[in-house]
């Protein structure tokens, strides 16, 4: 038995397009622009890090990260970031998307800032000082994503709900490109002034003492788009589904809503107050209606992030591998760093920027099933493309041909699965437990991102115990690394067929609120003739 929709909900899924959707998609986008600058720029500026704090005298090769500094400067985000997904989501089921928005925002801004900041000289007092800010940096970035997906869902029109969602997404690509621009061109600027030779010529000399600034600048800049979005985040009202479905509060809902759609909306009578009928998380009923679908947003998020984040964080080290940056003791420190944005740079501008605009466009026509079917397919058959005539593409000749398609990996990760795991938990589970159930996700998926990260760093490392990076164990080697993460795609493909089709439906059809509430009026309907009972007079 349907129950009729609410008003005010209707009103937001027949709305058309106008200017309020655009300023939701930049004020929650601008989040996660300065979440993907962030995460993707440590990146960026590891190599100089063991240039400046791990240089060993006499060394034929330039310093490096120790093991397991290089997977905590790596890694420790990522645990900020999966303690703050289910952190923040279930806040923002408790106390409201709005309210918790602005906590998460502010403590991006701060962390971003100090852990460009260093108490002490030492390469432990340094090191410990920025894996300290960026797990708390990691937790302020993690809550940004159950909520600006959630916010965006629950704003958004039923028609191009998906392309709002994925669009908030897609400001990720803007972040990972604008932190490998402003790499090059910082670079670029303190190569032209402070002239280094090579490590070759002059090991101590090739690192110049100004490139200490180099980095943290680099880090600390990754603030500035976040504080300018504050006031913004302040200003939005509640979403009407918090408003109306958890609270309560109809009447406000409508109040809201009618000053952003700039319609009226008639405030309608409160509809029954939450009862015992309605069922909790992870409660039997909820395990019934929801459990495969969780199953299945988690499982796909979980394999994506692992093949992801292995390749993202690490292209700099298989661009080594086959040539395409020059052997490190070649380069003095700064312009290492420019080799390594430029390249990529280079992969976000043609790959990974437009692989998230083509989901902005498709998602809505094809919906987010298919989409996310056809990226896991293409990975899965770009990755083994890689991996069997691995020993091919390390000649010089073929280099072009490996980065071609280790780009489209990249291009049908965000025309795929990176993309609509993002969108699809934050429209198929009820208002009530949906910023908890996009967290849980999340955090999944970021658990894939830790593996990914780590597992790597160990993995790629050669067989031969002679080549390995100082430190290091022998792994399988890249070729065996990547034949890894072809299968881990495949299974993507397998548990895609978990996660419903949310395409054009509304959100309450789509969560059985509907359903749920008129079962709960019923019930409550059926007490009331109980009580109201004539009982004859003996």
């Amino acid at each position: 038995m349907a129950k009729e929709q609410l008003q005010v909900l209707n009103a937001l899924d027949v709305a058309k397009t106008q200017w309020y959707h655009f300023t939701a998609i930049i004020i929650a986008g601008m989040g996660f622009f300065t979440d993907a600058y962030d995460l993707f720029c440590i990146s960026l500026v590891t190599k100089l890090l063991g240039r400046i704090y791990y240089h060993v005298e006499g060394a034929e090769k330039p310093g490096t990260l120790p093991p397991n500094v290089s997977a905590a400067v790596n890694g420790v985000a990522f645990c900020g970031t999966l303690a703050g997904q289910l952190f923040f989501g279930w806040l923002g089921d408790k106390m409201g998307r709005k309210k918790v928005y602005g906590m998460t925002l502010m403590l991006m801004v701060i962390c971003s800032i100090a852990s460009g900041l260093s108490f002490g000289h030492t390469p432990t007092t340094v090191m410990s000082t920025l894996c300290f800010f960026r797990f708390w940096l990691g937790f302020g970035i993690g809550g940004d994503y159950p909520l600006s997906a959630t916010i965006m869902s629950e704003y958004a029109n039923k028609k191009t709900r998906g392309a709002f969602i994925a669009a908030v997404f897609a400001m990720q690509g803007f972040g990972i490109l604008a932190g490998g621009i402003f790499a090059i061109i910082c670079s670029a600027a303190f190569n032209a002034n402070f002239d280094a030779p090579t490590y070759k010529v002059n090991a101590l000399a090739s690192t110049v003492p100004q490139a200490d600034y180099l980095w943290r600048i680099i880090v600390m800049v990754g603030a500035i788009p976040a504080a300018l979005t504050y006031y913004w985040r302040m200003k939005m009202p509640e979403t009407a589904r918090y408003t109306a479905l958890v609270a309560k509060n109809a009447k406000q809902a409508a109040s809201d809503m009618s000053k952003v759609l700039q319609v009226e909306i008639e405030a309608e009578p409160q509809k029954a107050e939450p009862t015992a009928n309605a069922f909790a998380l992870f409660s039997k009923e909820f395990m019934h209606r929801h459990g495969l679908h969780l199953l299945g947003t988690t499982s796909t998020w979980f394999l994506l992030d692992i093949a992801f984040y292995s390749q993202n964080l690490f292209q700099k080290d298989i661009f080594s591998a086959i040539g395409w940056i020059p052997p490190a003791e070649t380069m003095n420190a700064i312009e290492e760093v420019y080799r390594i944005a430029r390249a990529q740079t280079l992969i976000a501008l043609c790959s990974t920027v437009p692989g998230y605009w083509f989901t902005v466009a498709f998602i809505d026509r094809i919906g987010r099933f298919a989409i996310q079917l056809m990226g896991f397919f293409f990975m899965t058959v770009f990755m083994f493309a890689l991996a069997i005539p691995y020993e091919h593409w390390t000649h010089k000749d073929n280099r072009i041909g490996f980065v071609v398609i280790y780009s489209l990996t990249f291009f049908f990760a965000n025309f795929g699965p990176n993309a609509t795991t993002f969108v699809v938990p934050a429209e198929i589970f009820p208002a009530r437990f949906r910023s908890t159930c996009h967290g849980i996700s999340a955090a999944s998926g970021k658990l894939g991102a830790i593996v990914g990260a780590f597992g790597f760093l160990y993995l790629a490392q050669n067989k031969d115990k002679n080549k390995t990076d100082a430190g290091y164990p022998p792994g399988i080697g890249v070729k065996n690394s990547l034949l890894v993460l072809g299968v881990v795609n495949f299974l993507g493909i397998l548990f895609t067929f978990l996660v419903p089709e949310s395409n054009g439906r509304s959100l309450e059809e789509m969560s059985g609120e509907n359903e749920e509430e008129s079962e709960t009026g019923t019930v409550e309907l059926e007490q009331s003739s109980y009580n109201n009972r004539t009982v004859p007079v003996v």
